[in-house]
């Protein structure tokens, strides 16, 4: 076996600066990794955990790393003991299951035992100054009705209320990225649960969310930052009634179905999201958001533009394009 493996950052610019309770982003930073053997190319995207302090160049120096293993012919498996969780694994790990589809004739779908139909996405409205400006944003999205609202501690109520006046067909959860105190989610939970929100993503620190262990909610409470991989897995169930799969923090598709299935099995419902990114992001996640009950792959959608013959978006929906573009043999073309 011969492989060829090469390694750059590249960077996607976003429509408008995406904010949230943390951070805000003007771009989406990425690293792509491509494994070429016997003339054909797999290829993967990490954006990495940035609240990890990973980057760019981070990650590309990681896969620079063990690039003479995965040349060698190290497999997905292999990965989870040459690399740890993080963005460079996610790369990797998505363009060996790219290549491996190429090779072998099957789909990343089919290898991973779920469908390829259609996805419901929701679509992520940023904070805005205002609650105002953000129930904007939902009107402006017409033809949507599932919103990820992101909040902080500033009138996350108020925010709420002023989208669901302005969109009462619409179907609502909550990101805090770890925004709020535990005092903050007792006064606020049983308003968002009156307000229709179906669910609460991560609304205190990582670290710092122990008292959550003998909370009961009044809506279903989502770990993301709180739960990166399996090793996290156990603290989250006694905390959570979700959890938020997102490959740049499992390491890729690989152990992001481990998780799910070890998820599952403790009784927990599944969200599926991402960090941002392109079409070639999001493909590996289309894969297990099969398996989802809420999906959050809507990074193309904050993108100026997206790669070529990427995934479709419509409505919310989202669909495998007509040819080959990640995960689906060449000559594969009627998705009919």
């Amino acid at each position: 076996m011969k492989r060829n493996v090469s390694i750059h950052t590249e960077s996607w610019l976003s429509i408008i600066p995406f904010r949230i309770a943390n951070n805000v982003w003007d771009d989406f930073p990425c690293v792509i990794c491509e494994v070429e053997q016997d003339g054909l190319i797999g290829r993967g995207e990490g954006l990495g955990v940035y609240y990890l302090d990973e980057t760019p160049e981070s990650m590309a120096r990681q896969l620079e790393g063990v690039a003479p293993e995965i040349a060698a012919g190290a497999d997905r498996n292999n990965l989870l003991e040459l690399l740890p969780p993080g963005g460079a694994r996610m790369a990797a790990d998505a363009a060996l299951w790219d290549l491996e589809a190429q090779l072998t004739g099957a789909s990343a779908w089919k290898m991973a035992g779920v469908d390829e139909g259609p996805i419901e996405t929701v679509f992520t409205i940023g904070l805005e100054d205002t609650p105002e400006a953000m129930a904007d944003k939902a009107v402006a999205a017409a033809d949507i009705s599932l919103f990820k609202v992101k909040l902080n501690n500033d009138r996350p109520v108020e925010r709420i209320a002023a989208i669901r006046d302005a969109r009462t067909d619409a179907r609502l959860v909550v990101d805090v990225n770890q925004g709020w105190t535990f005092e903050e989610l007792r006064q606020h939970a049983p308003k968002l649960a009156s307000l229709g929100v179906s669910m609460i993503e991560q609304p205190l620190p990582r670290g710092g969310d122990a008292e959550l262990a003998g909370y009961d909610a009044p809506l279903p409470l989502c770990s993301d930052e709180s739960c990166l991989h399996l090793g996290e897995l156990e603290e989250a169930v006694e905390r959570y009634q979700m959890i938020n799969i997102k490959l740049d923090k499992t390491g890729g598709l690989t152990h992001g179905l481990q998780l799910a299935s070890a998820a599952r099995d403790a009784g927990m419902k599944l969200m599926v999201g991402c960090m941002g990114g392109t079409s070639l992001a999001m493909a590996p996640h289309h894969v297990i958001a099969q398996l989802c009950d809420f999906v959050d792959i809507d990074g193309p959608l904050l993108i100026r533009t997206d790669r070529p013959g990427g995934l479709h978006y419509r409505k919310g929906i989202v669909t495998l394009p007509e040819r080959p573009f990640w995960g689906q043999p060449v000559g594969k073309s009627d998705r009919s």
